[in-house]
């Protein structure tokens, strides 16, 4: 008895390798052109299947469903050159197909309302056997009878799966241009917005958002949070998945209304703004264009909450609104340091790898959380899938695209967390004027590694973590480029603001320094209303204390003020030395 069981393991074992998906092609007996495929699970060791439709015959479906087929009673007079269709239970598949063989059967279709498992048996049986054995799940068995009615021709077939699907092309293109473009965008407006924000401008269209600068203890909580959630969601995904889709699409519309805002704003329609009142937000009287904006971003969202499980066409939508979202991400979240970049890429990487490869071995089911949860659970009553991923359908019919993954997924977080850094190579670019070499190099090592996880994803045919890949590749390249310019140290500490980068790297070093004399007041300046607007970013750092904070009304005596001539204070040398330091307003870095 203790042997019989490594024995009976060993040959479940056996038939779950063996095991392979199938298709089964569906039409009408009333002489319909047009059928249907559906997704069948079958063991060739029974019997193979042909790989080409165009070689198999399409034969009567008989429908025994109401019985399991486990004794002859249960068998009709005649299945001559039919396909058997009976419910599972109460006996083994070998007695079922030997039954149906018996009566002339040429396939047999077990029907399975629970997960469907492979139709296994042992050597003797399988060489006893030669029709197909097939499961088919209740579910598309009902489809299959709302359709087609009881009256359908069936045949069953596998055809072979391809190396890869071209699918994986568009998602290159929708993740390397998402990440490329974010990363762009974020550096050129952080940079931009921190040389002119003493600029006054009260125009509600030039009212932003604030960026979020990440420290280490948001990036350990962050952590933590994307942990418990993964597993509430793996153990009550019914409950959580509407969550998740309410979530998506109030980040997603706010995404879209971000993104296209700027573009509106240019816009020459539609420039009346509301009336005065005082109403919630409608009190900085927005211009109407922005209204249409919001109502058009809504709608587009609304649409996709109602028609999200339509795979025809929901799928445009959904991708539409998340390279949206993981663009205004990337927009207002910022890593200040490669510190704070190398952390959070190398925590996420770990977690990554943890909930793809390790929680198989401690899952009952053996099954990954992460990709149980980002497929959707088979178990699931809801059917939904989470819309937090860029979704693409399989331009190759396959068994796999109707069986396990009809859509080739890639996860926000293989964007947005090397977008971050790649976001973070853009504004030290234009901190330290390096041609934006560190973003070029970063976003080309995106897609290398992105590449890689294909590969990898073809050779092994499951579920990859791509952040193993995707961060090796950035953030190695990254710390290449440094070394090579010699700059690790100053990209280490971050570009943050300017002053954080070191003055004598970038600053200009032309010009006499101030000359200051006790005994001597001040020459004359007229002050220029331009330039105390715009301050220089790093006067603070370039000047002493207590020249940065001299008053502009002492820089000229008041006894001389009136009587200053500008045409006579230029014609002495003294003046013109002394004036000459401060002339110059060209701010090294602002050239985005």
């Amino acid at each position: 008895m203790a042997a019989a069981r490594p024995a009976a393991a060993l040959l479940l074992l056996a038939a779950q390798v063996a095991c392979e998906l199938g298709v089964l092609r569906v039409v009408s007996q009333s002489g319909g052109t047009r059928g249907r495929d559906y997704c069948i699970l079958y063991n060739p060791q029974w019997a193979h299947l042909p790989h080409d439709l165009s070689k198999v015959s399409l034969l009567k479906l008989r429908d025994l469903s109401s019985t399991q087929l486990c004794s002859y009673r249960d068998l009709p007079v005649d299945l001559t050159n039919q396909v058997a269709l009976v419910a599972r239970g109460n006996c083994t598949f070998y007695e079922k197909v030997r039954l149906a063989q018996g009566s002339g059967a040429r396939a047999l279709l077990v029907v399975s309302k629970e997960k469907l498992v492979p139709p296994g048996g042992n050597k003797t049986q399988y060489e006893e056997i030669s029709i197909p054995v097939a499961l088919l799940s209740h579910r598309d068995l009902q489809d299959i009878f709302q359709r087609f009615g009881h009256a359908v021709m069936v045949a069953l077939y596998a055809p072979s799966e391809p190396v890869m699907d071209y699918n994986m092309v568009i998602i290159f293109v929708m993740a390397v241009g998402t990440v490329a473009l974010g990363g762009y965008w974020a550096g050129s407006r952080d940079v931009k917005k921190r040389y002119m924000k003493h600029k006054r401008d009260d125009g509600p269209e030039k009212q932003e958002d604030e960026a979020v600068d990440v420290t280490p203890v948001m990036i350990c909580v962050f952590v933590v949070m994307c942990c418990f959630m993964l597993v509430l969601l793996y153990y009550f995904y019914d409950h959580l998945v509407y969550v998740i889709i309410g979530i998506f699409c109030l980040a997603s519309s706010t995404g879209l209304y971000s993104c296209l805002a700027p573009c509106v704003r240019k816009l020459p329609f539609c420039t009346c703004r509301v009336p005065d009142n005082n109403l919630p937000y409608f009190h900085k009287r927005p211009q109407a264009r922005t209204l249409l904006l919001a109502l058009f971003c809504v709608t587009v969202t609304v649409v996709w909450g109602v028609f999200r499980n339509e795979d025809q066409w929901a799928w445009v939508l959904q991708d539409i609104l998340g390279i949206a979202f993981c663009l205004y991400m990337l927009k207002t979240i910022r890593l200040p340091t490669f510190k704070a970049c190398t952390l959070l890429l190398l925590v996420l990487f770990i977690y990554d790898v943890f909930f793809v490869f390790i929680t198989p071995f401690l899952t009952k089911s053996g099954n990954s959380i992460m990709v149980e949860v980002a497929t959707g659970p088979s178990n699931s009553s809801t059917h939904e899938k989470l819309p937090m991923v860029l979704k693409v359908p399989r331009l190759n019919t396959s068994p796999l695209s109707l069986c396990d993954r009809p859509f080739s997924l890639l996860g926000f977080g293989d964007i947005l967390v090397p977008g971050l850094l790649v976001a973070y190579c853009h504004r030290f670019d234009i901190q330290v004027q390096s041609s934006r070499i560190y973003f070029v190099a970063c976003t080309i090592a995106y897609g290398l590694g992105l590449l890689v996880t294909f590969v990898a994803l073809v050779l092994m045919q499951r579920g990859q973590p791509a952040l193993l890949y995707l961060v090796p590749c950035t953030l190695l390249t990254s710390c290449t480029v440094a070394l090579w310019r010699r700059e690790l140290g100053a990209f280490w500490n971050g570009s943050g603001f300017a002053k954080d980068i070191p003055q004598s790297s970038w600053a200009p070093t032309e010009g006499p320094a101030p000359v200051r004399d006790s005994d001597a007041p001040l020459p004359p300046q007229p002050p220029s209303e331009e330039l105390a607007k715009k301050p220089l970013p790093t006067e603070e750092a370039a000047m002493p204390t207590e020249e940065a904070a001299i008053p502009e009304e002492a820089a000229m005596p008041t006894e001389e003020a009136g009587a200053a001539n500008p045409a006579r204070d230029g014609d002495s040398p003294t003046n013109r030395e002394q004036v000459q330091p401060s002339s110059p307003v060209v701010q090294p870095g602002t050239l985005a």
